[in-house]
């Protein structure tokens, strides 16, 4: 073989040779590519777990923010209705327990000058001393009593004649609806923005004296308000962290609204409710006549000590 056709012959070896290593380096490079794409797989895996499990936490905290709202909405229409029998309460009954005092004076007064006792005296003193002064109570008592004594109307209930009903404040249905419909889109807990919670805090304040007043004009002008207003902003996507403390934030909240609750439903006026939350005014009618009879019988006494 000749020189020449020993190097045609090498030439036509190496192209041979060449698809050989070519064909080789790909699997090669997929060996080294395999731990890479296993360990992307099981980092999708976990942000997957993740992106799930704070689903879920998001939706707890809405329930439990929806939860929140309408035990709020049950405190404060509770609150309500104690602030409203109270004053009531004052109204139609403040006569009439002011004239039991002054009977329970009168009567002590007339049984220490009749024995002089140092002992009855005493007790003349203390009965006095509870009667609540009579000067400057008209604002307080709504005109039911004045500087003179007990207004005509107030005589006339002790009389039981009839007699025109105090004013009341109870908010109507379409008041309690619209202030329901308020408290539950624009309640501050709904904001996690401390500009927005302030926002709305200070808009729920009005919405709460408006339905104290039973005002049903305001409130729906404050519903158009509120529609006109500034739509309420997004709430971004929170960490599990920030899930946790609104959760924990939420759960305090609910227990200082319990303990609001169960001071009001343990107060006298709460306590009368309870006994008769469908019809107040009944309960109010059956004290009154509890009263009178009161009164009768010390008025009978007091006029057997004076004669």
């Amino acid at each position: 073989m000749t020189n020449r056709e020993a190097q045609q012959q090498a030439q036509r070896a190496v192209p041979e040779a060449e698809p050989q290593e070519e064909s080789q380096a790909p699997a090669e490079a997929q060996s080294e590519q395999a731990p890479s794409e296993e360990a992307r797989s099981e980092e999708a895996a976990r942000s997957e777990e993740e992106a799930r499990a704070a689903e879920r936490l998001e939706r707890a905290v809405r329930a439990a923010e929806q939860a929140l709202i309408e035990f709020e909405i049950a405190v404060e229409t509770f609150r309500v209705e104690v602030e409203n029998f109270s004053r009531l309460h004052h109204q139609r009954l403040g006569p009439m327990y002011s004239r039991l005092d002054e009977l329970d004076a009168l009567i002590a007064e007339a049984v220490a000058a009749r024995t002089g006792d140092p002992e009855d005296q005493r007790k003349a003193r203390e009965a006095r001393g509870l009667v609540q002064p009579m000067p400057g109570v008209e604002e307080l008592f709504h005109g039911w009593i004045d500087s003179e004594g007990l207004s005509p109307e107030a005589s006339a209930m002790l009389t039981e004649q009839p007699v025109q009903p105090p004013p009341r404040v109870r908010p109507s249905e379409e008041a309690r609806r619209v202030y329901r419909d308020l408290a539950r889109k624009a309640h501050p807990d709904l904001a996690e923005e401390e500009a927005e919670r302030e926002r709305r805090g200070e808009f729920i304040v009005r919405v709460n004296a408006a339905y104290a007043a039973g005002d049903e004009a305001a409130l729906r002008a404050l519903a158009e308000e509120w529609e006109a207003g500034p739509p309420p902003p997004e709430r971004r996507a929170s960490r599990s962290e920030e899930l946790y403390a609104r959760l924990e934030w939420l759960a305090e909240r609910k227990e200082m609204l319990a303990q609001v609750a169960a001071e009001l439903e343990s107060s006298a006026i709460g306590a009368m409710i309870k006994m008769a939350p469908e019809d107040p005014d009944r309960l109010l009618d059956e004290i009154a006549e509890q009263l009178i009879a009161q009164v009768s019988e010390k008025e009978a006494r007091l006029a057997e000590l004076v004669r």
